[in-house]
């Protein structure tokens, strides 16, 4: 993985204020010191987000979601932070170097790697349309048998890659330097020799929104392995921010509201020129939520995934169950979307049929997509004998699998309870019980959903016990509403200290020595200790971003400080402090107190000690409640 110097990344984070890159996305306006907007991650109509420009933080009081600027970008755009740094330095038009000296992208470079494209494709194109060579006339024929004659190449740019080191020695004359073409992947370094790296190929060029070419897929002519070779990733080229076609059904998606997603340039080329133009397709990769949340953009109400009737077809349709998750549900909804899915008759894909069956005949099975729930429940149970005692059983276990990354809303008991009635002799009251004893599956990098992370409202002596008695299916535990507080404190004495890490300096003994209640706490704590240790001035947005790295739900919590503009820092810190003190103590007594009872193992002397113990403790706690300042604070929501 990708690696930056801690000073680019400080450089890209300083030149992108977390207002205006906010403001790309979402209005915003300003309240007193802060700005608040409608959360981009999930759907309200009330504005609960807040940024924080002194800190360079935002917190989202809907969802749970914040961090600092690269938080944003991640979670908006679906990115890791190697991407998201790029596309930040891209924004801030700020040089960055990555590990191993490969220096990183300049925006004008891009630009240049854009016209080596550009040109490329030319090149392409004008080989496929004018070459006498037996090749190139091949490659004309086998295009003509696809359909795909008269004005079709034109129209797409389609082009014939000749190889013999051609378009390298075209681009030279042009004035690219050879590392030029390197980093536009159109050509190769072997041996101190600069070759074209495609050779004997049709050529599908890959463009951006606009329609610029930005990468190939080429096509090889007779027989040979790979059968499709594509361009690796580029500095400007990221096949999981690319779809093909999506240039051209920008406007039928917008207008339609349904996108329709295939797995092949052909496929997608055949069902443009038959008039359904909604259609894009992924780039020898399988969908991913980042193709998601770009279609989402442009289509509204639904994307169809069109699956060959194939083997190769069916794995993806496997695979493709894995974008059932929280946020297609009612409850969650933070994907206002709806995911589709259907299979094509006969082990066909969709060019072939189109030109066996007509547009008209795929625009109705397109129609009649199902959900991608019921679409996974129907394979599974289409596994499975129904007739049989045993198979049903298991038929019903398979398919009730789908819904474990739902299995608490409302959607999935409605799906178990179809479950149920498509199977002979099944019960809804068992298909129900099935689905309580589902495990919820771990996200891809272990981390919970926004909305659960800090709550208080999990059970158990730390936030994985909610978790395992989740997992177990038993019922979370209501807390007293003292422990709730506690931990509300705990939260906002952490929050404090990241959003001023000079306070986190002065108060590093209650960070290390507080009894915390909540595990992922203590561990924030001695994770924001190392932090300022390394780096006294270090910023508000670093020492979250620092600690966020090794603590996937630190972000959350740590962005999450009801703090309003008219808050006294020292005066809410001391107030904290003493909070957490006190309760400090009375856990001390509390744990005296069963002491005590433990008569058995204690002497008479020993229980005496104990006893004045606990006395002079209580005593000394009353005092400091009496004692305790009071103070207001709280969260003015725009």
């Amino acid at each position: 993985m990708a690696q930056f110097g801690e000073e680019d990344i400080r450089r890209v984070r300083e030149a992108n204020d977390i207002v205006s890159v906010i403001s790309d996305r979402v209005p915003v306006r300003q309240k007193g010191r802060d700005f608040w907007c409608c959360c981009p991650i999930h759907e309200e109509k009330t504005p609960s987000c807040k940024i924080d420009p002194a800190a360079q933080l935002w917190h989202c009081f809907g969802c749970g979601a914040g961090g600092d600027v690269y938080a944003f970008i991640m979670q908006v755009d679906d990115l890791g932070f190697p991407d998201a740094v790029r596309k930040l330095s891209e924004r801030g038009n700020i040089p960055i170097t990555e590990t191993g000296g490969k220096a990183g992208v300049a925006k004008g470079y891009k630009v240049r790697l854009g016209e080596v494209c550009k040109e490329a494709a030319a090149f392409y194109h004008t080989q496929l349309m004018r070459s006498t060579d037996a090749n190139a006339q091949g490659a004309r024929s086998y295009l003509a048998a696809r359909g795909f004659g008269g004005d079709v190449p034109k129209k797409w740019q389609l082009g014939f890659a000749p190889g013999n080191d051609l378009l390298v020695k075209h681009l030279r004359k042009l004035g690219f330097k050879d590392q030029e073409i390197i980093d536009a992947n159109v050509a190769v370094s072997s041996r101190g020799r600069l070759k074209d790296r495609f050779y004997n190929r049709i050529m599908f060029p890959i463009g951006d929104i606009q329609g610029a070419a930005i990468a190939f897929g080429g096509r090889i002519l007779g027989d040979g392995e790979p059968k499709y070779l594509n361009s690796q990733e580029t500095p400007i080229f990221h096949k999981s921010e690319v779809l093909f076609g999506l240039d051209k059904a920008k406007a039928t998606l917008a207008s339609t509201g349904v996108a329709v997603v295939v797995e092949g340039y052909t496929d997608t080329i055949a069902l443009h020129e038959a008039g359904i133009t909604n259609v894009v397709a992924t780039l020898g990769t399988a969908l991913t939520a980042q193709h998601i949340r770009i279609l989402a953009r442009h289509a509204k109400n639904k994307i169809v995934y069109l699956f060959d009737g194939d083997e190769a077809g069916q794995r993806a349709a496997d695979r493709a169950l894995g974008f059932i998750d929280d946020s297609i549900t009612p409850e969650k909804g933070r994907l206002k979307i709806r995911l589709a899915a259907a299979t094509l008759p006969e082990k066909l894909d969709p060019a072939d049929f189109v030109a066996e069956k007509g547009a008209d005949a795929l625009r109705a099975l397109i129609d009649d997509a199902q959900d991608l729930i019921e679409y996974g429940i129907e394979r599974r149970l289409a596994r499975w004998d129904l007739n049989d005692a045993e198979s049903r059983s298991r038929a019903v276990a398979d398919a009730i699998s789908i819904l474990a990354p739902i299995k608490d809303s409302l959607l999935a008991k409605d799906y178990a309870v179809k479950i149920a009635g498509k199977v002979p002799r099944m019960k809804e009251e068992g298909a129900l019980a099935l689905l309580a004893q589902l495990k919820v599956p771990r996200s891809f990098d272990g981390a919970s959903s926004p909305a659960n992370v800090g709550t208080g409202t999990a059970s158990g002596t730390g936030a994985g016990a909610g978790n395992m008695r989740a997992e177990a299916g038993v019922k979370p535990l209501r807390l007293p509403q003292a422990e709730l507080n506690r931990r509300r404190f705990e939260r906002e004495f952490l929050s404090l200290c990241a959003h001023h890490p000079e306070l986190g300096l002065t108060h590093s003994q209650t960070l290390a020595q507080t009894q915390w209640h909540e595990a992922i706490h203590a561990h924030l704590a001695e994770r924001i200790l190392e932090v300022l240790s390394r780096d006294a001035q270090i910023s508000a947005a670093e020492l979250v971003s620092a600690v966020a790295a090794e603590i996937p739900k630190a972000a959350s919590i740590l962005t999450s400080g009801a703090m309003g503009e008219k808050t006294d820092f020292a005066t809410l810190a001391r107030f904290l402090i003493e909070e957490l003190e006190i309760g400090d103590a009375e856990d001390t007594v509390a744990a005296l107190k069963v002491q005590l009872n433990d008569t058995k193992n204690l002497s008479a002397e020993e229980q005496e000690l104990l006893f004045g113990s606990v006395v002079a403790m209580q005593k000394d706690i009353t005092r400091r409640r009496q004692e305790h300042i009071g103070i207001e604070y709280s969260v003015e929501h725009a």
